[in-house]
């Protein structure tokens, strides 16, 4: 395949690939309507991820009045960091999972099920605490069947070497952020003005309509995300024409840019840790007067309008699949109905409300908000004449990573040393918000296009289980360091502890700059 396809073009490549692994055809913007299958697929599990995780260590700290657990800040931290961290640890056994047993469609469909059973399980925390921690470990296990295959099969819908990658897995992750905004606006609410429980029981239900639009949608991916036999990963995989020296570092590439993504990681998922923090208890977040109606209608735009982006590309997709997919078009479209009605009773709630108090979990939306925003400039821009290498790529979203956390060091200088409670200007953490955005943008989207671009076919599943075994590092570090604000807090202020976290990506940025031209070189053509 790879001598018949290297004298086409991306777009007659990606028909034929297409064409010989029996998917459908259809496009949507250029690219195959089983993209934006997996978009929605992911755009629920997401929300139900970050919607738990929005309320996660706002529910431990706060007081048993409001009936929360009371934990302190480092205990929450802790537990934060291991939940997230062992999330993303266990797709490496997803991954093997599904190249040796299940096959990844069937993998996503089980983790799905799991996932819902957790949610469920965590919506009863007020019947036992045990129920919230059977949940964490029902996500957790569900999670790691789920992830990795997910984004394999993105990967397995284009050529093995094709540009268009990049721009697909920044519309891919466009759905992981769309989920994610949703889930912390939609849970994060409910959660924090209703009760914690009905939080959690609400990212259960989008989890479940997730995986009946994917389970009714199968047929759709043909040969793709079945489970292969070693004939056809050696048919398909056009690595194999290249030396095995050049296979090794193409993998070495893959490892280094992987162990890169733990600093960026460990920085970057202080948004549900000592930023949450930093929202509750040191932003000012009652508002009255002006600033109390402007904000119900940023709200109520930043409500209303991602969702009509979404559903016109729930609209699109229906056109194209709906007479021979009707139950996927079915569910998705039940569970747009559902998100909808909540929307707008949220926005009538907060209209109505006397007293403004924005919730500390709403922040965490701007990061989904920005992504949204932003994924089609950057998908765009991948395409273009500018186009950097992935190490490049990296280098600048740990350092756009870094500048959020400055900004953040700055808007805190005043508040003074050992302070449980400060009103710092909101405007600092939309600011570190879209900087960590930027950075994102330049870094996951990519790193998922690159682990399927360099790996050979027979162990695409194991290195996206290499790569999130490295963002699950990352992620505990999250929760280590994060447990550190009160200690940094008390001896220094929490403006160094900020400035810690910007010194820790830049330097590491740098460094990769540094060693551009060699993982350049071992990636062989890839771009």
């Amino acid at each position: 395949m790879a001598n018949k396809t290297t004298s086409l073009s991306q777009d007659q490549a990606l028909d034929l690939h297409l064409q010989e692994n029996g998917v459908e055809t259809q496009k949507i913007i250029n690219h195959p309507v089983g993209l934006f299958v997996l978009f929605f697929t992911e755009m629920w599990e997401r929300f139900s991820y970050y919607g738990m995780r929005a309320l996660l260590v706002l529910f431990l700290v706060s007081e048993a009045s409001k009936n929360g657990w009371a934990w302190s800040r480092e205990d929450a931290s802790s537990l934060y960091g291991w939940y997230t961290g062992l999330v993303y640890l266990t797709p490496i056994l997803g991954g093997y999972i599904a190249d040796k047993v299940t096959g990844y469609k069937k993998a996503i469909i089980l983790g799905a099920l799991i996932m819902t059973l957790g949610h469920a399980s965590m919506a009863l925390e007020g019947v036992s605490q045990n129920f919230f921690y059977i949940g964490l470990v029902l996500l957790i296990t569900g999670n790691g069947l789920f992830k990795p295959n997910i984004s394999s099969i993105v990967g397995q819908l284009y050529p093995a070497i094709s540009d268009k990658k990049d721009a697909a897995y920044t519309i891919f992750y466009m759905g992981i952020n769309s989920g994610a905004f949703l889930g912390i606006l939609m849970c994060g609410y409910v959660g924090e003005k209703v009760g914690w429980h009905w939080g959690f029981g609400l990212a259960g239900v989008f989890m479940f309509f997730g995986m009946l639009q994917f389970y009714f949608a199968q047929k759709l991916f043909g040969k793709l995300g079945g489970k292969t036999t070693q004939a056809q990963n050696d048919k398909s995989d056009q690595n194999e024409t290249l030396p095995k020296k050049a296979i090794n570092q193409r993998l070495w590439v893959v490892g280094i840019l992987s162990i890169f993504t733990i600093f960026f990681w460990m920085i970057f998922e202080q948004a549900g840790g000592s930023m949450t923090i930093f929202a509750k208890d040191y932003t000012l977040r009652i508002l009255s007067g002006n600033p109390a109606i402007i904000f119900k209608w940023v709200d109520a735009i930043l409500t209303i309008f991602p969702l009509i982006a979404v559903s016109i590309v729930l609209i699109a997709l229906a056109k194209k699949i709906s007479t021979k997919y009707p139950l996927t078009i079915l569910f998705t479209a039940i569970s747009f109905v559902i998100i909808w009605g909540l929307a707008i009773w949220k926005v009538q709630k907060e209209f109505t409300a006397i007293n403004t108090e924005v919730p500390a979990s709403w922040f965490g939306i701007l990061n989904s908000f920005f992504i949204v925003s932003l994924a089609p400039f950057f998908s765009k821009l991948w395409e273009t004449k500018f186009n950097p290498s992935g190490p490049i790529k990296f280098g600048f979203g740990l350092i756009f990573v870094g500048l959020g956390f400055a900004g953040l060091a700055y808007g805190g200088m005043n508040i003074p040393k050992g302070a449980n409670f400060a009103q710092v200007s909101m405007f600092w953490l939309i600011f570190a918000y879209f900087f960590h955005t930027v950075g994102e943008l330049c870094v996951s989207p990519v790193g998922l296009s690159y682990v399927s671009k360099l790996t050979p076919a027979r162990l695409v599943g194991l290195m996206f289980g290499v790569w999130f075994t490295c963002t699950a590092i990352g992620n505990k570090l999250a929760g280590v360091t994060s447990g550190l604000i009160d200690k940094i807090n008390a001896q220094y202020s929490i403006s160094i502890f900020f400035v810690i976290l910007t010194v820790i990506p830049i330097i590491a940025g740098l460094i990769l700059f540094l060693l551009n031209p060699i993982l350049k070189k071992w990636m062989h053509g890839v771009h």
